[in-house]
């Protein structure tokens, strides 16, 4: 049986490694050749036209959206988006009739999706190899992203604990946190999940409105927050509940801020 090339396109190294595993464990006609994690990186890779069929490509990269790839190199394989949105994102795709999966991505999807590129790899063989090259209407998908809404939050983040992967809503989440180069998702249940993603890169995808970075070290949520009383050198010491693993103090830069975002 002749394998199916993939290109992964994934800026989280875990969830990078996920799909890999899950797709070379569960469909052995899948072989994963390379993975890059920038739009950057994806163009260059691309721009050589490797032999790939399919490519499994995430929205949001390290340095922007995928859908500047398309701008800058023509894409010949099948594509299957994934994504953490359910809004803007989905009706984009549905525009260009383009297949894609909502993260954490289920073995049920990811088989109807490989099925699907595979009938089309297989009817795109018998007319021929010059038809090599997405099923999807490119013009269409650019066309509907290029005038969309204003870029929507985060609205689940995906934690991993051993095999396990967990999607954590954004509504469930108290705060984030560095501690010892390592930063964390803590959830209003307590809990605490070692988390990839740096806090510059989180604080551009929460809602400003819920989520506020009080330091260089956290973020907290709105609803977490029960009160605040002064702290020395013009600092402020938050109440959270739960109570974070981590000293939630506003800096002194950030108080007036703060008091305004609170209010």
């Amino acid at each position: 049986m002749k394998k199916m090339k993939a290109l992964i396109v994934e800026d989280e190294r875990m969830a990078q490694a996920q799909l890999t595993r899950l797709l070379e464990s569960r469909f052995p006609d899948i072989e994963v050749v390379a993975a890059t994690g920038s739009v950057g990186d994806t163009v260059a890779y691309l721009a050589a036209d490797p032999p790939i069929d399919v490519i499994f490509m995430d929205v949001e990269l390290a340095d922007g959206e995928c859908f500047e790839i398309f701008r800058q190199v023509p894409v010949r394989a099948q594509v299957i988006m994934t994504t953490a949105y359910d809004t803007y994102a989905v009706k984009a795709f549905e525009a260009g009739s383009i297949d894609y999966l909502l993260k954490t991505i289920g073995e049920e999807a990811l088989a109807r999706a490989v099925g699907r590129c595979r009938e089309r790899i297989a009817q795109q063989a018998a007319a021929g190899d010059e038809t090599r090259g997405p099923a999807f209407d490119v013009e269409a998908l650019l066309a509907a992203v290029g005038g969309r809404a204003p870029k929507p939050y985060k609205e689940r983040f995906v934690v991993t604990v051993g095999e396990r992967i967990i999607p954590v809503p954004a509504q469930s989440v108290a705060a984030f946190f560095s501690e010892d180069k390592a930063n964390y998702l803590f959830t209003d249940e307590g809990e605490r999940y070692l988390f990839e993603r740096s806090l510059d890169a989180l604080e551009a995808e929460l809602d400003p409105s819920e989520f506020f970075r009080i330091s260089r070290g956290a973020i907290v949520a709105r609803h977490a927050v029960r009160s605040v009383s002064r702290h020395f050198s013009g600092r402020l010491r938050l109440d959270l509940q739960p109570a974070p693993p981590f000293e939630p103090t506003v800096s002194r830069a950030r108080v007036e801020d703060f008091l305004r975002w609170l209010e």
